[in-house]
């Protein structure tokens, strides 16, 4: 009796707890997952297409033999045991059941391999692209190269564009409501054409990382030292979402893909507009800066590029990224850690090839002069840091 009395009050309990707690409104993703989403997502590709045929395609072969497999088992069981007068077999062998079980079966797997080796042929052949890419994956970001084709000199970084009120932290609930394409929104959109073969070169600066969307059938791993490459070509205008798939470290979760494709006249505005952006922020490293300039541009270097290891606090992670705040580094000669920033260290990569040369003295600057740091050369030039890739 006590213990009905306690379910009772725990399922109570319960109700009212589920009655307080927001509800979240869930929504489908522009050009990402969908809400129930039971199968694979909307192919636009011709290989997204294949893919989504072949799935469904063994989808139907393995439930055929489940059916087959289990109907005859269970015909057995029922129509043949013992209790209806039916006796064991006493035979051993038999010749045409097993060349039977060894042909269906080799029926059965060289059916399904044809259409997916066909398929696995088709997506490694990467010739003739119209627009050739480079994609380098890093902790924990995306670099993209236009390196031939129309954009060809275009290059840039994209980050994950949602904020951390919305993600929260361990122990700390978020503060703002979460966006429709919550995680999946980057900073700098990949922008290609319609109807266009893309080639997607693929590698990264620190560890594994996997470039893919679901929706192009693409997935391809990024790994450092080797060049791989996989391609697309998008029939339909739109947004399309995806994610590193390739457990890359603690800010996984955080590398978003979002490719816009686009009509092949909004295709020639975009490489124009993105060609005045990189021109207009090309900084000459002769120009001298103050530290208010310098601080101003390198808090926002920061943000972008180093916060996620050590942290908007400075505090960095305990046994994993270095304090800032209070480091012996930023506090030394400034030298040493420039050649830090543009080389790496330990778990660090090099942001030599990254950043440019005022990116770098901005947020060395910074660094130097926030928290509770006060160094003595408290602030770096662009020109320093030219002079130390020389």
């Amino acid at each position: 009796m006590k213990y009905a009395k306690r379910f009772k009050s725990f399922m109570l309990g319960a109700s009212l707890l589920a009655a307080n707690l927001p509800a979240w409104a869930v929504v489908d993703s522009q050009g990402g997952p969908a809400v129930r989403q039971l199968n694979l997502q909307t192919p636009v590709t011709q290989i997204a297409e294949q893919i989504y045929s072949i799935h469904n395609l063994m989808l139907v072969i393995c439930l055929v033999i489940f059916i087959a497999v289990f109907g005859v088992m269970f015909y057995s069981i029922l129509k043949h045991r013992k209790s209806v007068g039916h006796e064991a077999a006493t035979f051993h062998e038999s010749t045409a059941v097993e060349i039977a079980w060894t042909v269906v079966p080799f029926l059965i797997v060289i059916g399904m391999a044809l259409p997916a080796t066909k398929t696995v042929v088709a997506m490694k052949d990467t010739s003739n692209a119209d627009l050739t890419i480079k994609v380098t994956g890093m902790q924990w970001k995306w670099g993209y190269d236009y390196l031939k084709g129309e954009g060809e000199g275009i290059s840039f970084l994209s980050t994950l564009a949602t904020p951390r009120t919305q993600v929260g932290a361990p122990g700390v609930a978020p503060t703002e409501a979460r966006s429709d394409n919550y995680l999946l929104e980057v900073d700098n959109q990949v922008v290609v054409p319609v109807n266009k073969k893309v080639r997607m070169i693929t590698t990264a600066n620190d560890v594994i990382h996997s470039w893919t969307i679901p929706a192009f059938g693409v997935k391809q791993d990024a790994i450092p030292g080797f060049v791989r490459d996989t391609w697309f070509k998008a029939e339909k205008i739109g947004t399309y979402r995806g994610q590193c798939v390739e457990l890359c470290g603690k800010e996984h979760a955080f590398m978003p893909i979002v490719v816009n494709v686009v009509s092949d006249e909004d295709y020639k505005k975009w490489v124009e507009t993105k060609k005045k952006e990189m021109a207009a922020k090309a900084d000459d490293p002769n120009k001298v800066w103050t530290v208010d300039e310098l601080k101003q541009r390198g808090e926002k270097v920061y943000a972008a590029n180093c916060v996620a290891c050590h942290q908007a606090s400075g505090k960095g992670v305990p046994g994993a990224f270095p304090a800032l705040d209070g480091s012996a580094v930023v506090a030394g000669g400034k030298a040493g850690q420039i050649a830090i920033v543009m080389n790496g260290k330990n778990g660090m990569p090099s942001w030599k090839a990254t950043l440019s040369d005022t990116e770098i003295a901005a947020v060395i600057t910074y660094t130097r002069n926030n928290w509770s740091n006060k160094s003595a050369e408290n602030i770096v030039q662009p020109a320093e840091v030219l002079a130390a890739r020389k």
